[in-house]
């Protein structure tokens, strides 16, 4: 358990995802049944965590070719982002509420409905910078045709997550059903311009998809236990693959009879 601590610190902005990986990968290799409510709170902090991500994405996008307010604004939106996890989790950045077996914190209705609401407001902001970024003439010069990445090098490189989908790659492991995905409405965005361009459209676009799925999550979200008791060395092996904001990430457990895993990698 103590481990999730740590591996949350692979990477700040994905942290949640890998918390989730690792205890997906034990949960396994123990053949522990999550609760469904701790399956879709994992999977509400894991979109917020997308938003979170591919808005500082987008941002320093912005930066990166010297269009501070847009930098500035698009930041500016990932705040509240931060601060829904914030209030529901503790920490803006390491949130450590996944542990094997399920969650540890809950987040009541009326916080919920909160969340709702706000990102309901933050997507009309969302549009409007969806349309400087993708409509924008000074920033289409910088971007179209910048960084181009066939669809059969992507397959050739592997490329994953968003770079994968800019090249016209329907490749995102949430389509394996995990957590609450299997029981949520949603298709990739997959594009095909794979340059610079197309990369922005593909996060921009998961940013409203994510709106979306947590909206989904939440009408949907079942009463119930947030974990199960956990006891027992693990004797078997799991491989646990996410669709972290970067794209796949695979966790690999393998248990020996002790308290200690023999393996364990990312």
């Amino acid at each position: 358990t103590e481990m999730v601590y740590v591996i949350e610190r692979v990477c700040g902005i994905c942290s949640f995802g890998h918390g989730w990986g690792y205890c997906a990968a034990v949960e396994g290799a123990m053949d522990i049944q999550v609760p469904r409510r701790a399956e879709y709170l994992r999977t509400i902090w894991h979109e917020l965590s997308r938003m979170h991500s591919h808005l500082l994405w987008l941002g320093l996008l912005a930066d990166g070719f010297g269009f501070e307010s847009l930098f500035m604004h698009t930041w500016k939106i990932r705040e509240t982002i931060l601060d829904i996890l914030e209030k529901t989790t503790g920490g803006r950045v390491i949130f450590s509420v996944c542990k094997v077996g399920g969650v540890r914190k809950d987040v009541d209705a009326a916080t919920l409905k909160e969340i709702d609401e706000i990102l309901a407001k933050i997507r009309a902001e969302i549009e409007e910078l969806k349309e400087v970024f993708l409509e924008d003439d000074s920033i289409k010069n910088r971007l179209c045709g910048v960084g181009y990445l066939s669809k059969e090098d992507a397959i050739e490189l592997c490329a994953v997550g968003p770079m994968a989908r800019a090249s016209g790659i329907r490749l995102d492991m949430r389509l394996n059903g995990d957590g609450a995905y299997g029981e949520l409405d949603f298709e990739p965005v997959v594009t095909t311009e794979g340059d610079c361009y197309g990369r922005t459209k593909v996060r921009i676009y998961e940013v409203l998809q994510s709106i979306d799925l947590i909206h989904q999550a939440i009408a949907q979200i079942p009463e119930g236990e947030l974990s199960v008791p956990v006891s027992g060395p693990a004797t078997g092996e799991f491989m646990a693959r996410i669709e972290q904001p970067r794209g796949e990430a695979y966790y690999y457990a393998k248990g020996n009879g002790t308290k200690f895993l023999e393996r364990m990698r990312v």
